[in-house]
């Protein structure tokens, strides 16, 4: 028997040649928490052969690539139980709406089937069951031509669609007993690795709760986050109203020639909410607007927008940036590692917003600050403000929603406004398209044109970006009075040729590299819209120029 050598966690081993890394975690004793190795910076399936001289990665769902391998996998559990408790049909039927709290919401496509918390139940437990018998996950390659004819016979029309567009001549397909799907990413080797999850029905939806990345074993309470549902409810309306939910569909709107009305009737459904938005301003006689959102939301071009449509219904509106009242650079609290954490609400000068505020409000004239940011020095403006009847002011920063920052101002005076980028596209009907990813992809594009900094070191900060956004403004986001969604359906098939040649220019020997690769491979799925097709007064005009807002 031919033997082989590799390298594990520091210790030197011999194994036999063909030896899988699965045979090789339960060797070692590493148990069900592992999902994926990596060896170099490259991720590998446990199911692949060990190769002679590796330095093995085993990753756990601590990981991000183990806890998605996770995630992934239960999805395709899932579907493989609805089709045994349900039949083939059901399976082809549901689909994959949102993901919000740590929750997978699904729907079914007809009314033959309703959920309810019978059935729900009947799942969960044939997902137990299927976990119990552990069942392979079966990875097998074949011609995309036949992968197409495969899914059209089994009237699978979102992935017929999806496929059609695809280069690859051959395509990956995943297999549970008699359940074949295709999934984006990977797979797990068997169901056994599969143990937390909850599958229950509210409302309209079968939901399937799971476990944070940090901790793997235990499924928190769902928390009640109606606003946010809702809106997610109206971009899936507005998705289904232009007949574009999945990545083939809007291949074929762009294949047909009709792109430019796609794009001019979800420019006018945003522009229709921003009306709303600014009656509802008047109507109800609100002095302060504030606006917050996480990273790449587009903020800015909303906020100009707003104003805007605030001017349209006589009001005259007046942008305040929050970060102009940053306290002085050496007052800014540090996080762990002993870094200035600029994202804490304790570098914004409270007190003195509370009572530039208060004083605008009484008719005041007020000396605003301005913050330099070279110097890392509140200064003051020259040009005193004063705010008469039909004045409004908008606050833009990401602490607009935690009334911590506002907590002297009247309540009947502030509409709070949360903006975020939220992907209403979906791969297909199995395959959800993550928010975070719409936004990154933004970012990386606008870093690299209006900052200088290139796709890998985006990708390096984007965790941190998002533990801030975690702790300082998805928490208050219900606070909010409306909800506006920022993300344009056909958004992805104009920032791709925008991205991929920043995402091919991060270094194969990086950690960001995997990361930038699986980026590359999203973007296989969609064909190109040339960016002149775009208004100026898009919000994507924020992330790729050429817009005409000074932002």
């Amino acid at each position: 028997m031919s033997m082989i050598y590799v390298t594990v966690n520091g210790q030197n081993l011999e194994i036999p040649e063909g030896t899988t890394y699965e045979q090789l975690a339960e060797h070692l004793q590493l148990g069900d928490d592992t999902m994926l190795v990596q060896t170099g910076n490259v991720l590998k399936e446990l199911i692949k052969c060990v190769q002679d001289g590796e330095t093995i990665e085993f990753l756990s769902t601590s990981s991000t690539p183990g806890y998605l391998t996770y995630k992934r996998s239960v999805n395709l559990l899932f579907y493989k139980a609805v089709q045994d408790v349900l039949g083939e049909q059901a399976a082809r039927d549901i689909t994959i709406l949102h993901s919000v709290g740590n929750a997978y919401y699904y729907e079914f496509c007809s009314e033959i089937y309703k959920p309810s918390k019978v059935i729900a139940q009947k799942i969960q437990e044939q997902m137990e069951h299927l976990v119990r018998d552990d069942l392979k996950i079966e990875k097998y390659n074949m011609r995309t031509a036949d992968a197409i004819a495969y899914f059209r016979e089994q009237d699978r029309l979102d992935k017929v669609k999806l496929l059609k567009y695809r280069r690859s001549s051959r395509t990956n397909l995943y297999r549970i007993g008699d359940y074949d799907d295709y999934f984006y990413g990977y797979m797990v080797p068997s169901t056994r690795r599969l143990h937390y999850f909850q599958v229950e029905c509210q409302d309209k939806y079968l939901l399937l709760r799971l476990p944070r990345r940090n901790q793997p074993s235990e499924i928190l309470m769902l928390e009640e986050r109606p606003k946010f549902l809702h809106v997610l409810e109206r971009s899936k309306e507005w998705s289904r109203t232009m007949q574009v939910a999945h990545v083939g569909e809007l291949n074929e709107v762009i294949t047909s020639g009709n792109i430019h009305e796609l794009i001019l009737v979800q420019e006018a459904l945003q522009e229709n909410l921003l009306y709303k938005i600014a009656q509802e301003i008047l109507e109800q006689k609100k002095k302060i607007v504030l606006i917050a959102g996480p990273s790449s939301s587009g903020k800015t071009t909303f906020s100009h927008r707003l104003a805007i449509q605030l001017r349209i219904h006589g009001l005259n509106p007046h942008p305040i940036a929050l970060d102009d009242f940053f306290k002085d650079r050496n007052l800014a609290p540090k996080d762990e590692n002993g870094e200035y954490n600029f994202e804490s609400l304790d570098c914004l000068n409270i007190e003195l917003f509370n009572q530039c505020m208060l004083d605008l409000l009484a008719g005041k004239e007020v000396i605003m600050p301005r913050y330099n940011f070279i110097d890392g020095v509140s200064e003051w403006s020259n040009n005193p403000m004063k705010i008469g009847k039909s004045d409004v002011l908008i606050i833009e920063g990401i602490h607009g929603l935690n009334e911590k920052l506002s907590y002297s101002l009247p309540s009947d005076c502030k509409y709070k406004i949360y903006v975020s980028a939220l992907t209403q596209l979906a791969i297909d009907q199995h395959n959800r398209i993550p928010t975070t990813d719409g936004r990154l992809i933004r970012r990386i594009v606008r870093d690299a044109r209006c900052r200088g900094n290139d796709a890998r070191s985006t990708i390096a900060r984007w965790n941190s970006v998002r533990a801030g956004e975690e702790e300082n403004i998805f928490p208050y986001q219900e606070q909010a009075d409306v909800m506006f969604n920022s993300a344009q359906v056909y958004e992805l098939a104009v920032l791709k040729q925008y991205a991929e040649p920043l995402l091919f220019a991060v270094p194969h020997d990086t950690m960001e590299y995997q990361e930038a690769k699986r980026l590359l491979k999203f973007f296989d799925y969609f064909l190109n819209i040339r960016s002149e097709d775009i208004p100026l007064s898009s919000i994507l005009r924020e992330f790729i120029g050429g817009g005409c807002f000074r932002i």
